[in-house]
């Protein structure tokens, strides 16, 4: 008995080793039959990592494209990739086999923003997640802060005048204030410049490499992600304690009735919130201002439909807040398209990352399962397949509908931005209270980009900002 029991024991092992085997076997042919893309991986750990942050995205992007065709891969930011340029492959990626890749970004990144924000996750947690982002950015929510972001656009603009500016510093402390609003209401943060503080240290070591050792950028950042968490944490405590209601995403999570989220979950997806609704938006600002201040015909024809709202109300009420309502921002067809053609021409984010969660084939080839997939809008917003003359900024090319998913500044499927609406409305309020009381001019050259890592005018576009001899 003892002896048939052994042989048993024997042939399963046999079978296990033979199964693995042929597993293998199997792995090999595959591999040996789906090649990589093509592509080259640079040098070791850090592959084309400065290449790609210390050029124009459009020159490495399309250069790939160029010689590779459009997928390939590379190695960034310590993790093997494999990059697309196709309307199609950024719908299989992000929309029609989502499940197939799961949202991700490097790990330095994950440790920075926290592993629990919603960029991160798949399944029900991220669904309960983005409802409850989403319920915070709804229209209704959007039409009760008009009058919040009139008031900051109306201070910024008043302590611009008459000084030379940096323009994208400037909209980055007015999108952080817009942001700061939605996340944490109108009542009086006390925190706000410790935040704000803490914020820009953990911002400035974001794309740095994660080298986690004393007097890097990526070992202070880290220091000032535990500090955010901290100062969060205490918030989250004094709002749970307080008898007042608030408005804004923290009470809005706080309050998640499906399942209550742990402190530290709200720390991360806060945290995250304003990584997103901050750089992004204060670069689109920049370059809408650049393209404007670039092209004095469609100034002017921007001019005369702000004035033309002005003009509906009298100007009685013009430097006030309160002026403007959520129905004004809906009569601006001429300024939503130059945010359109913004989008498309800044491209401010090139890419985005997910993970592919097994070994995927697509069109006959191999996306081995934990290499990153990068979807580029950028190389397909410059396409002149689907744009004709890609270089040539002009916003009447979205009088008509365009191709599907070929444009997506906010990205696709069930990870897009959920924040579109508020950032277009800062977009449209500032604008509307600039060209009206406003003009300007740039301070020394105005050419050129640079690249930390969002693509910004040279120098973030220095202005001098005056305003018009006209009745206030």
């Amino acid at each position: 008995m003892m002896e048939f029991s052994l042989s048993i024991l024997i042939w399963c092992v046999v079978v296990c080793v033979l199964l693995r085997l042929w597993r293998r076997y199997k792995e090999f042919v595959r591999w040996k039959v789906l090649q990589l893309p093509p592509g080259t991986m640079g040098w070791p750990y850090v592959g084309e990592t400065f290449k790609l942050y210390s050029q124009n995205p459009n020159v490495f992007f399309a250069d790939k494209q160029k010689r590779y065709g459009d997928i390939f891969k590379t190695h960034i930011l310590g993790c093997p990739c494999v990059m697309i340029a196709r309307p199609e492959s950024a719908k299989f990626v992000l929309a029609s086999q989502a499940h197939l890749f799961k949202p991700t970004f490097p790990a330095s990144k994950e440790r920075m923003l926290g592993p629990q924000a919603l960029f991160f996750h798949q399944g029900d947690y991220h669904a309960q997640l983005r409802k409850l982002v989403k319920l915070s950015f709804l229209p209704e929510a959007n039409r009760q802060i008009v009058p919040d972001i009139e008031a900051r656009a109306l201070l910024a603009l008043h302590s611009w005048e008459d000084r030379t500016l940096n323009t994208f510093h400037e909209m980055k402390r007015f999108s952080f204030d817009v942001a700061f609003v939605s996340i944490f209401g109108r009542h009086d943060v006390l925190e706000k410049e410790e935040i704000k503080q803490y914020y820009n240290t953990l911002e400035k070591g974001y794309n740095s490499m994660p080298l986690n050792l004393p007097g890097t950028l990526f070992h202070k950042a880290m220091k000032a992600r535990k500090q955010l968490s901290k100062i969060l944490s205490k918030i989250i405590c004094e709002r749970k304690s307080s008898s007042c209601s608030h408005e804004g995403l923290l009470e809005t999570m706080m309050r998640s009735s499906e399942q209550p989220l742990s402190d530290s979950k709200i720390a991360d997806n806060i945290i995250g919130v304003i990584f997103a609704a901050h750089d992004t938006t204060a670069s689109v600002l920049t370059w809408v201002i650049k393209y404007l201040t670039d092209n004095a015909p469609l100034l002017e024809a921007v001019t005369a439909e702000q004035e033309a709202i002005l003009g509906e109300k009298g100007g009685e009420k013009r430097g006030k807040q309160g002026y403007l309502t959520w129905a004004d921002t809906k009569q601006m067809p001429l300024t939503s398209r130059v945010i359109q053609e913004t989008l498309r021409m800044a491209s401010i984010l090139s890419f985005t990352f997910r993970e592919a969660v097994e070994d995927v084939e697509y069109k006959g080839y191999l996306i081995p399962k934990g290499w990153k997939v990068m979807p580029l809008f950028r190389n397909i917003h410059h396409s002149p397949e689907f744009f004709p003359d890609p270089q040539m900024f002009d916003p009447s090319r979205f009088e008509v509908p365009h191709k599907p998913n070929t444009f997506l500044p906010f990205g696709n499927g069930a990870h897009s931005c959920p924040g579109r609406e508020l950032a277009k409305l800062e977009i449209l309020i500032l604008l509307h209270h600039l060209t009206t009381k406003y003009r300007w001019d740039v301070v020394g050259p105005d050419n050129g980009i640079q690249y930390g890592p969002f693509p910004v005018p040279m120098q973030g576009l220095p202005l001098k900002l005056s305003r018009k001899n006209c009745r206030q």
